[in-house]
């Protein structure tokens, strides 16, 4: 019969009724006759897959309501799978013909129950042969003792799941066997109601209640949709494979899954037919599909993220923007930098600028006359690009982009180790199963070995505690009670694309060595997203950690991992190093309520090529005995960009430290009483700040203690990341060895202030560009020891270029202070200024005022010759005391405290 004589839809109304033999069938008639019964995989292929008593739903116990992409395909499977146990005869190497008319084997069946021929089942077994089928009736079945399965055997139990219960020990001492839709409950003598230690048992649509399933390697075991319930738990001992898949665990006292030793070197019949099993799981570097999708969309995500998708998009944003989003514009019209700021007497020329012209921070006038500044400091970073765009250091806006972070599929073409890993099948591979309301979900010990795959861990304890090795992909880890995974005892391991969130403790926990490479998304938990302490290490790359109550990466205690992330919309700060912490950190760290990285005692790590931006608190927060090398990074947020605090030696290499809405680099006094209340936000106008992200000294130290109290018991190119990512060695022998704080070779722009110091201890500022900031280049407010300026640009500052207050120790040397809108240097304190260029400044060149004490030197400087000529300027108009051979010496009377008539540096 032609298929198209009758009208689709009354051809699938016929052939529901077609069992499925029939159906297969007729599926091999003809292209036609074959399309017609693929397209009923809605109607026939779902009723014939939820009808068999032996296939629950192809998604449980996960995500039942979901229905699976071919209902064809799943019985498809569950048909091959029910196959496994009876796959161990002998290969047969004659020819074709021979295997095909290879004769099937016999098998009975044997029914056990009232009225049947057998009342026991140890009755039955004794009379079974192999690969026949014993079929229990309803009822519940006893053995006083130990039941032994001498040859392969088939038990299978009859009507719905829960109306055969065995209350039985068995030990499997033959090849292969399976059991279905049964129920085990341990008799009165064991916990343990089978076991195996060299033969493979299929376990479909059973039940264990406070139940013990053992497995002991070279024995292999594969397990689906079964239920472990009421303490139940699955032991394996040496395995070299099994597999668990789609089984429920829930209530246990301990792990539902413990993998304990090594893989044995012998294997059985069964490896290579589980390991194609295995295979038929989605590949790692497919996208996730389990729960993979945060709990809603974030919202006001500057700069493109969207958690809910793997990739992070660029989005270009402005400072207009971003000041709107936060609410900066109330900070930045009206801080103490505008309106409260007093660096001193001003000149009439700047006071008339000040009423005449508040916005403007330009000559109105041009200059007939001026040294270039290009030698001094990153000045070059000044110049627009061949493109015409202007850099960084000179852009009245932020970067309008940050990196993308890369998927799973780029870290493993990078990494060929985290290939391997992902690629292993090796010990306990698990998959598609819900953990749930219980102490653990699997631990691993003993050098086991074991690989989670799209597994859900809920309301445990805790879901993963690894000793050794394990590999993790697209599981959900949520609401565990302390932390969601433990990586323990040099624990190596790959865990990705898994959605860690609403853990009670870290969603990660690494310690005591353990090394894993981490690429996942971490957000939503009541504490930090990862600690890592313990000489603890790991690679911890292009994970999106997000909106976690505490830190979002928390190292301490000689922990020292490689950290590359986005981690975004935290409640307390970024990440946090202290106690002695290390790293090499390279991330995206935006959008946090405190500050993007925050160091303190002891905390020692490398900050290189980060971005951290629009926070709204501090960019980089160096607390007590806080160091490390701070390189490279792009900080601007709405706080200050760097705070230090005395007794730290922190370095700061080649930072653009630009577009702050408060201090570029705050150096201040641990204890400061003032401090704090202006960190507080009792400046005027500085009501736009508002709540924990305006306080800062004291917020610090707040912050200090609450991570402090991070349950830590064992229960509870557009920049280069990659090229980082060094060995420890290779990251610590690039530091120098220091003893004073040292910044150096930093971008300070369109902050509050550059640079404010107000502090006990001694500090190096060499070569910085400090530009366009809304008030003072640079003021040193407190100073008893020295603080060194050497060789830095200073320009264009809408207040003077340096402030020095009385009582200060100060050494400017060799610096270029050009065209800044009030006095060129105020200086009220003592020390030596020595060789600078002060050009172009409205106000004085040099107002030395109060009891200062400076020593004026100008050493015979070597010629500084015109770089360049100055705009609309020829040569026969530069006046002729400015020859090129050699900088004028001019000298100068100043007020009292000074060694007057004193030649000193260049002020024109």
């Amino acid at each position: 019969m032609e298929v198209g004589s009758l009208p689709v839809e009354l051809w699938r109304v016929i052939l529901a009724y077609l069992p499925l033999p029939d159906l297969g069938r007729c599926c091999q008639v003809c292209r036609a006759w074959r399309e017609l019964i693929l397209s009923l995989d809605n109607t026939r292929w779902r009723q014939l897959c939820l009808g068999c008593p032996e296939c629950r739903h192809p998604n449980w116990p996960s995500q039942p309501h979901l229905e699976p992409p071919s209902w064809r395909e799943a019985l498809k499977q569950h048909a091959l799978a029910t196959r496994t146990w009876t796959q161990n005869g002998p290969e047969l190497q004659s020819s074709a013909c021979l295997l095909f008319f290879r004769r099937r084997k016999d098998r009975r069946v044997w029914h056990v129950g009232p009225g049947c021929e057998f009342e026991t089942l140890r009755g039955a077994l004794g009379v079974v042969g192999p690969y026949d089928r014993v079929v229990l009736h309803p009822g519940v079945y006893e053995e006083q003792a130990e039941v032994a399965l001498k040859v392969p055997v088939e038990l299978v139990g009859l009507g719905r799941l829960g109306e055969v219960s065995l209350l039985v020990c068995m030990e499997q001492q033959c090849p292969t066997a399976r059991l279905c839709n049964l129920v085990f409950m341990p008799p009165w003598f064991s916990t343990v109601v089978y076991k195996t230690s060299w033969g493979h048992v299929q376990l479909d649509n059973c039940n264990f209640e406070g139940a013990q399933l053992q497995i002991r390697g070279p024995g292999t075991c594969q397990a689906r949709f079964c239920s472990f319930s009421q303490g139940s738990s699955a032991h394996l001992l040496g395995v070299v494979l099994s597999l668990l898949d789609s089984c429920d665990f829930s209530g246990s006292d301990t792990a539902s899954v413990t993998v304990e030793g090594p893989p044995v070197l012998e294997r059985n019949w069964a490896c290579k037919h589980l390991a194609g099993l295995a295979r038929t799981f989605p590949s790692c570097g497919m996208s996730g599909n389990n729960g993979s999708s945060p709990r809603g969309q974030l919202t006001g995500s500057t700069g493109g993220h969207q958690p809910s998708g793997n990739n992070v998009k660029k989005e270009h944003v402005s400072i207009e923007d971003w000041q709107k989003r936060t609410g900066v514009d109330a900070v930045c019209q009206g801080t103490v930098i505008e309106d409260g700021w007093s660096d001193g007497e001003h000149s009439e020329g700047e006071e008339e600028s000040r009423d005449g012209e508040k916005t403007n921070t330009k000559h109105p006038f041009i200059m007939d006359y001026k040294i270039p500044c290009d030698n001094h400091g990153l000045s070059h970073l000044l110049k627009p690009r061949a493109d015409g765009s202007l850099p960084l250091a000179s852009s009245p806006d932020p970067p309008p982009v940050t990196p993308e972070p890369l998927t799973l599929q780029q870290e493993l073409e990078r990494d060929p180790e985290a290939q391997m890993l992902a690629a292993s099948t090796l010990g306990c591979i698990l998959r598609r199963c819900l953990f749930r309301e219980g102490k653990g979900g699997v631990h691993l010990s003993n050098y086991g070995q074991a690989r989670l795959e799209g597994n859900v861990f809920r309301g445990l304890n805790y879901a993963v505690r690894c000793i050794q090795n394990s590999t993790m992909l697209r599981n959900e880890v949520c609401e565990c009670r302390a932390s969601g995974v433990f990586l323990r005892l040099s624990a190596q391991g790959l865990i990705a694309e898994n959605n860690i969130h609403s853990n009670g403790e870290a969603g990660l926990d690494i310690r005591k060595g353990a090394n894993p490479i981490i690429c996942n998304k971490i957000h939503s938990g009541l504490r930090s997203g990862v600690v890592v302490l313990g000489n603890g290490k790991g690679s911890i790359r292009s994970n999106q950690i997000y909106n976690n109550k505490e830190a979002g990466v928390y190292i301490l205690f000689s922990g020292n991992p490689v950290v590359g992330n986005h981690i975004f919309q935290g409640q307390a700060a970024g990440i946090a190093i202290n106690e002695n912490g290390r790293g090499m950190i390279t991330n995206v760290i935006k959008e946090n309520q405190w500050g993007g990285v925050d160091i303190r005692r002891g905390g020692d790590p490398i900050l290189r090529n980060n971005y951290i931006c629009y926070g709204f608190s501090d960019g980089v927060v160096v607390g007590e005995r806080g160091r490390g090398l701070i390189e490279g990074n792009h900080v601007y947020n709405k706080g200050c960009g760097v705070w230090v605090m005395s007794s730290s030696l922190p370095q700061l290499l080649g930072n653009y430290i630009t577009h702050n809405c408060m201090y570029g680099l705050a150096v201040f006094c641990r204890k400061d009483p003032e401090n704090i209340e202006a960190r507080e936000g009792n400046w005027p106008g500085q009501e736009g700040i508002g709540g924990e992200g305006g306080s800062g000294e004291r917020r610090g130290v707040e912050g200090e203690g609450r991570e402090g109290q991070e349950n830590l018991n064992e229960e509870g190119e557009l920049f280069a990341w990659e090229s980082d990512l060094d060995s420890e060695d290779e990251r610590h022998s690039a530091r120098r060895s220091i003893s004073v704080a040292l910044v150096e070779s930093n971008c300070m722009s369109y902050n509050g202030v550059g640079l404010y110091v107000k502090s006990s201890e001694p500090l190096n500022v060499f070569a910085n560009l400090v530009n366009s900031n809304r008030g003072t280049g640079i003021a040193v407010l407190q100073s008893s020891q020295l603080t060194r300026l050497v060789t830095n640009c200073i320009l264009e500052n809408v207040r003077g270029g340096v402030t020095v207050e009385k009582d200060c120790r100060v050494e400017l040397r060799g610096n270029g202070i050009y065209e800044n809108s009030g006095h060129g240097v105020g200086f009220s304190g003592n020390g030596q200024i020595v060789e600078n260029d002060v050009v172009g400044n409205r106000g004085y060149g040099i107002q030395v005022s109060g009891n200062a004490d400076i020593k004026w030197v100008l050493e015979n400087p070597p010629p500084r010759p015109l770089a360049s000529s100055p705009s609309g300027l020829s040569s026969s108009r530069y006046p002729s005391r400015l020859g090129i051979s050699m900088t004028t010496r001019i000298s100068a009377t100043v007020e009292s405290g000074c060694h007057s008539g004193s030649m000193f540096c260049s002020i024109l």
